[in-house]
């Protein structure tokens, strides 16, 4: 595979070696980081004290098992916030459910007061947030796709053609 790798402002005429911030595989190079979020059950504020700190320290442990890579962490009272890095193959939401399944699992055993701060017995809310993380805007990303073709002089991004 070629050591090569596109500037920062997508031009292709302006190659230099990969950044260290991306990954190898066998026959693949990537960088694929998600902001993720989760909350508790109602909202309750029961991410405190030491059961903020177990939490995190389960976190990191569960993460290592995924070979997902914890860029960033913090935890609200009442939610977490998580920057990781995943190889191609981890999905995306199996790694979730092992992640607020098995912290939920620990957080009960290890402190079984939080099920009285909880209705149901439930320690997160089912839901959560992702997104894609970039160091490219969608728009850079959408002007260098469509330009793939114009910069030959063919195809490019369809005008818009009234019925």
């Amino acid at each position: 595979m070629s050591n090569l790798w596109y500037n920062k402002d997508m031009d292709k005429e302006d190659i230099f070696t990969i950044p260290s911030f991306v990954t190898h595989g066998r026959g693949y190079v990537y960088c694929l980081q998600y902001h993720i979020v989760w909350c508790t059950k109602y909202r309750n504020k029961v991410l405190i004290g030491s059961t903020d700190t177990d939490l995190k320290q389960i976190l990191y442990d569960l993460a290592d098992e995924q070979n997902i890579k914890i860029i960033a962490m913090e935890t609200m009272p009442d939610h977490v916030h998580m920057l990781i890095e995943a190889t191609p193959q981890c999905r995306l939401s199996d790694a979730i459910k092992i992640f607020k399944g098995t912290s939920a699992w620990y957080l009960f055993k290890k402190h079984p007061e939080l099920k009285k701060s909880l209705w149901g017995g439930h320690l997160w809310n089912p839901s959560y947030f992702i997104v894609t993380v970039s160091d490219r805007t969608k728009e850079q990303i959408e002007q260098y796709i469509y330009n793939q073709r114009t910069s030959r002089g063919k195809g490019g991004k369809p005008s818009k053609h009234k019925s």
